[in-house]
């Protein structure tokens, strides 16, 4: 399998970044109405950020689910994997109970999630060596080639004017 290098890795990250501060920053009104247009969508009628918003958000869940192979990869299991992206990208582990945190449920839903992302040869789960009761989770390669892939397309999808279907 691909191995991907450091400066791979922090490519990756900084196309994470990005699209997070894309979305996330207040004033970001324009740059996501110019995300939107670059999807083909055209403001409708008297709530234009509103429609472009949604539209990019439906197209996005849909270009992962076509990526991902799954309905799976969605809420607290696509928060998992993208701690995990982040966590591996700075070479840093995270334990189940830190991903269930970061998800925001229950121990017991994220150890559920943690096995179907196993399942689909995404994570794995490891003993910690310094402190056996705590269990590591971590990418596998296939997992990381797949976040890296996704994040590829999704990038090239927005400078491309990518519609999903």
């Amino acid at each position: 399998m691909q191995q991907f290098s450091n400066h791979e890795i922090a490519e990756i990250r900084s196309r994470i970044d990005q699209i997070h501060d894309l979305l996330a920053k207040s004033g970001a009104d324009e740059q996501l109405s110019a995300s939107a247009a670059g999807f083909g969508l055209t403001p409708v009628a008297a709530e234009p950020r509103l429609i472009d918003q949604l539209a990019l958000s439906i197209q996005v869940r849909r270009m992962r689910k076509s990526h991902f192979g799954t309905a799976q990869m969605s809420g607290p299991t696509w928060d998992m994997m993208l701690d995990l992206m982040l966590a591996n990208a700075n070479g840093r582990a995270l334990s189940a109970s830190d991903l269930a945190t970061g998800a925001a449920v229950p121990l017991s839903s994220g150890l559920r999630m943690i096995a179907s992302l196993e399942a689909m040869g995404l994570a794995k789960r490891s003993i910690d060596e310094r402190d056996r009761r705590r269990t590591i989770v971590r990418l596998t390669e296939a997992g990381t080639e797949r976040m890296a892939s996704y994040f590829e397309k999704f990038g090239a999808a927005i400078r491309s004017g990518y519609r999903a279907t």
